[in-house]
């Protein structure tokens, strides 16, 4: 019996096969090269960083809302997708227009280009990466579509030897295959390359800080020691990490700098050498993300190790009209911190050199970043900080405050349940609730429970390390079987209560309280 006939391959399919091998190609030749070349120039990173800065602030946050500290991997693939649609694209288009298709390769070109030469610090060698992929892409697929098979001829029985276009459809599709084995064998050359020939890294990791002048302790009541409820110190493995930065900065300290000047008397530089030649000391501090939503999990603590800001802007004498200091990363970040919490001396706003003690990690900026109670991460805690520049809120605009968010950024009052979990079925009887509350540099004074829509009752708090960090509570339920709601307030150790009233992230933070609903049998 002849072989059911097969339906004929649309004209365009071979075609787009080979704009996505070709793509595939030029991305992975170009991060090679930038691995060789020009580390900081990867094509896929600086094309991310640019949609990043130019991303509205609802797009950020509805990226933060949906992958959490994954958005920057969700990005990197969401490049990677577009990047094999249009492929797919240039491929159908070289075939109906030639050099149409290439045209579009050499604009993909010169985009990542630009955006690698628009990065902070970028060297003369920046454009080469993304052009060289390019190059990489069109020459690509001018091979691949001189490969491409004769169409029209008929389908075959299948005891009846293949026809020569059938011949010619698996040698192209073994040339495309081939084609795109070379761009993702470069793509992982290039990860290899660059991980062996950071430097930093074996830097970091052969470093001894100095020993603190004072040291900070969780005193053993700080613990409820409950499952499930976060440890008072959260370990660097999960703390969490929102920042700007696709590549992390590579900044050997041999190399580090910061200088102060701007509205001050005097400016003053400093050297790794100078600053871990200061007495160092330790404190703990609770950091807050402006885009955690109520009860989420973009919050963490830790022991710092590093030195007074306030000490260092002292020798500079800022002028007695300047209201702000903005905050300058490696990587041309910036912050807006208003003067009066770094100069604050009942206030713990630090240069970190360490985190939980060790180094700190390069993904929470090594060698060097800020860290100041009370302000959320976008106005205070920039990593990898070379800059402070003294000056006022009516002259200079940090990088989110240019994109409608506050300027100032204080930490709100708020409070979170983790245990139960949402949706969690308990025993009916003794049920523990347990969280964290925080409002730093305030400190907590009390915790209250909800159950379903009853009366607000007490729960019993931990010690506080500090008014800088949150704290644990637990409350003791007698739950009967049924459905139930949990909420959880804050009362701040200034008298406030923490509202109910619900408020999105932006442009200051999010309000509202946080429930569990659980089911009792």
């Amino acid at each position: 019996m002849p072989a059911p006939s097969r339906r004929p391959m649309p004209a365009w399919a071979l075609p787009a096969v080979a704009g996505i091998a070709s793509a595939a190609v030029g991305a992975g030749v170009g991060e090679l090269a930038a691995a060789v070349i020009a580390p900081a120039a990867s094509p896929f990173a600086s094309i991310g960083s640019l949609l990043i800065d130019l991303a509205p602030p609802w797009a950020k946050d509805a990226a933060i809302a949906l992958f959490g500290t994954g958005d920057k991997l969700a990005l990197l693939i969401g490049i990677g997708v577009v990047l094999a649609a249009l492929g797919a694209f240039a491929g159908v288009l070289e075939v109906r227009h030639p050099r149409w298709g290439r045209g579009l390769f050499a604009f993909a070109g010169v985009f990542g280009a630009l955006a690698a030469a628009t990065r902070a610090n970028a060297s003369m060698l920046a454009i080469l990466p993304a052009a060289l992929g390019a190059i990489a892409a069109m020459a690509a697929l001018t091979l691949l579509l001189r490969l491409l098979p004769a169409t029209g001829a008929a389908p075959q029985a299948a005891d009846v030897a293949p026809a020569p276009a059938a011949l010619d459809r698996r040698r192209f599709l073994a040339w495309a295959g081939g084609a795109a084995a070379v761009g993702v064998l470069a793509a992982i050359g290039a990860t290899v390359l660059t991980a062996g020939s950071r430097a930093v890294v074996a830097v970091r990791d052969a470093l001894r800080l100095p020993a603190p002048v004072r040291r900070a302790a969780v005193p053993a009541s700080a613990e409820l020691g409950i499952d499930g409820l976060a440890p008072v110190i959260t370990p660097n493995r999960d703390f969490y990490r929102i920042d700007t930065a696709l590549n992390v900065p590579q900044v050997d300290p041999a190399d580090w700098r910061l200088r102060i000047h701007g509205m001050v008397d005097r400016e003053v530089e400093l050297t790794w050498d100078d600053l871990l030649a200061l007495p160092l000391s330790e404190s703990i501090t609770t950091l807050a993300c402006v885009s955690n939503e109520v009860g989420g999990d973009l919050i963490g603590t830790a022991v710092w190790l590093g030195y007074p800001i306030r000490e260092l802007l002292a020798e500079a004498r800022p002028s007695a009209d300047a209201d702000m200091v903005l905050s300058r990363s490696i990587d041309g970040f910036t912050a807006s911190t208003p003067l009066e919490a770094l100069t604050d001396p009942g206030r713990e706003s630090i240069l970190a050199v360490g985190m939980n003690g060790e180094p700190l990690p390069l993904e929470h900026g090594f060698p060097v970043r800020m860290v100041v109670p009370g302000l959320y991460g976008y106005v205070s805690a920039t990593k990898w900080v070379v800059d402070l520049e003294v000056t006022r809120f009516d002259r200079d605009r940090a990088y989110w405050s240019d994109r409608g968010w506050s300027e100032r950024g204080p930490v709100k009052l708020s409070s979170r349940i983790d245990v139960p979990r949402q949706g969690q079925t308990v025993d009916a009887g003794r049920v523990v609730v347990a969280g964290v509350a925080w409002h730093q540099h305030t400190g907590i004074a009390a915790v209250d429970v909800q159950v379903d829509d009853g009366d607000w009752q007490p729960a019993t708090l931990a010690t506080a390390v500090s008014a800088d960090t949150w704290v644990q509570w637990r409350f003791e339920w007698d739950a009967a079987s049924g459905p139930h709601t949990l909420r959880v307030r804050a009362n701040s150790a200034d008298g406030e209560v923490q509202t109910a009233e619900v408020a999105p992230v932006a442009p200051d933070g999010a309000t509202g309280l946080h429930e569990r609903r659980v089911e009792v049998r």
